[in-house]
């Protein structure tokens, strides 16, 4: 007999299946289940086909369908970008990770629903407020731990690296996670880890990448806010605006800031095992650490959705390209992207789909105060490089569309701080292809022929954060980085400078380059050298101990959330290590230390505003001793911030170079900003109504790198630049430093920055013979400036003879951080020559 069903069904589905009763009885049998695992093994076969059709996420007409609509709203928005301008949000700006990583930890641990993370490296083991063994509860692992215990519903993606080229061991990182909250514990399933791109090409096929990078970095929490900007939640990035190269304590291993792979110098040694987190190869007893900074927002307002709209498309499209068959990955759909909509972001409902359908979020977005009224004063706008094999989507470079439109538009001053410099002005400087270089051509010409004061002002680090002595064959990759921003900066007729003054502009009136570059002292005291000698220990070993103490628990050993806690050699290794510091510590006392150290951990601090003079700090022990302790190190500059005309600001991931602006590379996310609420200021000495975000952001960039701040305590609970923006406003730290650098064109200021920079430039060289160096032309002069032979520690004192007294008078001249960037550099050698290393092949790895 025939339901009355099937009369309604059109002739082809008759043909296709022509006993739907039989069909629907054999659901939840044996049969079906294996028809079901035959699909999915034909779809995991068929992935073979994308070797030869690269087009195919967007050959279909579903397909084209949805590119189409993707395109039109983006063509309907500023920057073509996939999200609109949003009014009335409220943004805080955050310096350096002291302050970012305390308002994230205020955040999370008041979290109640979900928490999204995307970043390109995430350590389990990080601690977002120091101390760490006063702050244990403030291990990133824990304060997530608690959350899903809590209920909450954890999402994290992180980049999935090629493990023989970076060191950031994505593997360890969800396993130590999924670790956290075992099958019959109370916050089991609550977190969800996804890494990607897959390199496994039994899995992947054709969709595999090895080149290109998930590079963005943000939180979102609760759909109320997100934080976004340079800051992965990792090893190395916490710091202060001091920035202490130093982390021995002589009244106690306790006291260190740093523990484990957390005390980093990419300049010395890169990362190793970090899943061996409590390992360190490099000593504190022996070298400084790298020191770093960073900039970042955090945001309230309609913005929180299309920061959340973006990891959304994100979780979706890796559960379609790597997790497609994994019944413990949900599809997340969105409030606002369902039905006709639902395909933005990349939401998939096939035949046989396995994971649930995952509304997002929890309860209805009217909850957030943002859906009802503007929390803020700030205009802003969210951009991304994203494209298919990252995203699933036709390629967006909005991030480089915005940046390329707001410094041609600029009247005053570009100020832009960055990890990488690499640009283009056209079509002539193959492989490098984006063109904010051209825009900074165009904005120096244009006010030259107006005979206005314009300047384009870059802080970009000396050297990039790679290790290796840079005129070893190893270094290759790094030369060959540097080597392409010098030719985008001022080498060729087709750089900046030489394109500027190609149309009768000096350049040198315009656009300028600066490093930032810390000294410290390392507290080794005679005291410290004794209680090694006494203890048949060295600090080194000590420093393992702690690390092993306080970030041991919790993940130690830990593989997967199916497997049982297995001892890596471990009970046994870690009772060694504690007797050892037993043994180091039960000589305390009989070398002269107690509880309190008389001599300062870090000196940093006499760079900065009020921090004393290096010729007035205590030393225990002889003067000359003391010499061997200086140490120095560039100040990694990691941020991605572009600030122009005290107006607008440009933060997220995204670098100056094609990896990040192409949109076909890493993946990035970043956001624009302008504030509606003016600052009455001036500008080149008039009146002028600056924007109050971006104005009061520069200002404190420059107070610090002027060493016109005060250096931090670490203790932030009372701090308001250290709390999530729902907590408080920025505090801008008013004062009469504050109002000396209110105007960025004044003379004065300028005097001062460019003063400060040609003197803590020459007596770095003089002291330390930091590199790179203006006189380093060839390589010839490379060995004559810095020889390569052991009695030169890197980063420590150059002569060795000059009178100690000497050497701390001149350290009390440095002032801030900023130095010039040096020009100059072998700029009569082949930084790097085309071969195995650089070649057309591997060129745009390097742009």
């Amino acid at each position: 007999m025939t339901s009355s069903n099937e009369d309604h069904r059109s002739f082809s589905e008759k043909l296709k299946h022509p006993f739907p009763e039989l069909r629907e009885q054999l659901k939840g049998t044996h049969l079906y289940d294996a028809k079901v695992a035959a699909i999915h093994f034909k779809s995991k076969v068929g992935k073979f086909k994308n070797i030869i059709n690269t087009n195919h996420r967007h050959d279909e007409e579903h397909e084209k369908l949805t590119d189409e609509k993707r395109t039109h709203v983006a063509q309907s928005h500023r920057f073509e970008s996939f999200a609109p301008e949003r009014e009335g949000n409220k943004i805080k700006w955050y310096v350096d990770g002291q302050d970012y990583f305390w308002a994230v930890s205020v955040a999370l641990e008041k979290a109640k629903e979900t928490i999204y993370i995307e970043d390109w490296w995430l350590s389990p083991e990080l601690f977002l407020r120091r101390p760490p063994y006063f702050n244990q509860e403030w291990r990133l692992d824990q304060v997530l731990k608690r959350r899903a215990e809590a209920g909450v519903k954890i999402y994290i993606v992180v980049y999935k690296e090629v493990a023989q080229a970076v060191s950031c061991n994505s593997a360890h990182t969800k396993h130590a996670l999924n670790s956290l909250c075992p099958p019959g514990s109370p916050g089991h399933g609550n977190i969800s880890v996804l890494r990607h791109p897959d390199h496994n090409v039994f899995e992947n096929a054709g969709d595999m990448t090895f080149y290109w990078a998930h590079h963005e970095k943000f939180i979102v929490i609760d759909y109320a806010l997100a934080f976004i900007g340079g800051l992965d939640l990792c090893f190395g990035r916490w710091d202060n605006r001091q920035h202490p190269l130093a982390d021995i304590h002589p009244a106690g291993v306790r006291n260190e800031m740093f523990p484990g792979q957390d005390f980093n110098n990419n300049r010395i040694m890169d990362f190793k095992s970090v899943d061996d987190w409590k390992s360190n190869e490099l000593s504190k007893a022996d070298y400084g650490r790298m020191p770093w900074h960073d900039v970042a927002m955090g945001v309230i307002g309609d913005c929180v959705y299309d920061i959340a709209e973006h990891f959304v498309l994100r979780w979706n499209f890796v559960k379609r390209d790597k997790y497609k068959r994994a019944d413990n990955v949900d599809w997340l759909t969105l409030q606002g992207r369902e039905g006709e909509w639902e395909d933005l972001v990349a939401v998939q409902r096939p035949k046989h789909p396995v994971g649930e359908y995952v509304r997002h979020p929890l309860t209805p977005l009217e909850n957030r105060a943002w859906a009802h009224e503007h929390q803020g004063t700030i205009n802003a706008q969210v951009v991304r490089s994203s494209c298919d094999w990252s995203s699933g989507i036709l390629t967006e470079h909005s991030i480089q569309n915005a940046y390329i439109e707001i410094i041609r538009n600029a009247q005053h001053f570009v100020y832009i701080e960055n990890q990488f410099f690499i640009t283009a002005t056209g079509d002539q400087q193959a492989p490098v292809h984006n063109l904010i270089g051209r825009a900074i051509v165009d904005a120096c010409v244009k006010a030259g022929n107006e005979g206005r004061k314009f300047r384009v002002i870059i802080v970009i680090p000396a050297i990039p954060g790679f290790a290796g002595d840079l005129r070893d064959d190893a270094a290759m990759g790094t030369r060959a980085i540097m080597d392409y921003q010098y030719k985008s900066i001022h080498r060729g007729e087709h750089s900046i400078f030489e394109q500027i003054r190609a149309q009768g502009i000096d350049p040198k009136n315009h656009v300028f380059l600066f490093n930032l570059r810390s000294y410290d002292r390392l507290n080794k005291t005679a005291a410290i050298e004794k209680q090694e000698e006494k203890s048949g220990v060295t600090y080194q070993e000590v420093q393992r101990a702690e690390a092993e103490e306080i970030m041991g628990e919790g993940v130690h050993g830990a593989t997967d959330h199916n497997a049982k806690k297995v001892d890596d050699s471990g009970d046994q290794e870690k009772e060694r290590m504690i007797d050892q510091k037993r043994k180091f510590e039960a000589q305390r006392e009989e070398a002269g230390l107690g509880d309190m150290s008389s001599t300062n951990d870090t000196i940093a601090a006499t760079a900065m505003l009020d921090g004393g003079k290096v010729s007035e700090q205590v030393w225990d022990g002889d003067l000359e001793k003391e010499k061997e302790n200086f140490v120095q190190e560039e100040l990694y500059i990691h941020g991605k911030l572009c600030i122009v005309d005290d107006r607008i600001v440009i933060c997220g991931s995204s670098n100056i170079n094609d990896r990040s602006q192409m949109g076909i590379h890493d993946s990035e996310l970043s956001i624009v900003m302008e504030d509606s609420h003016k600052l009455d200021s001036t500008m080149d000495g008039q009146p002028y109504q600056a924007g109050h975000h971006a104005a009061t952001l520069r200002r404190l960039l420059w107070r610090e790198h002027l060493g016109l701040l005060p250096a931090q305590r670490l203790d932030s609970k009372d701090d308001p630049n250290a709390q999530p923006p729902d907590v408080c406003p920025n505090d801008v730290m008013e004062g009469p430093e504050y109002d000396f650098v209110a105007d960025p064109m004044s003379d004065q200021v300028w005097e001062m920055w460019t003063g400060n920079a040609t003197r803590n430039t020459d007596l770095f060289r003089h002291l330390f013979r930091a590199d790179p160096d203006d006189n380093i032309k060839t390589f010839d002069d490379y060995e004559a400036f810095v020889p390569r032979h052991n009695q030169y520690k890197q980063g420590h004192l150059h002569d060795r003879f000059m009178p100690a007294e000497e050497v701390r008078q001149k350290l009390d001249q440095i002032n801030g951080h900023l130095v010039w960037m040096p020009l100059d550099f072998l700029q009569d050698a082949p930084m790097a020559e085309k071969g195995l290393q650089v070649n057309a092949y591997t060129e745009s790895i390097y742009t």
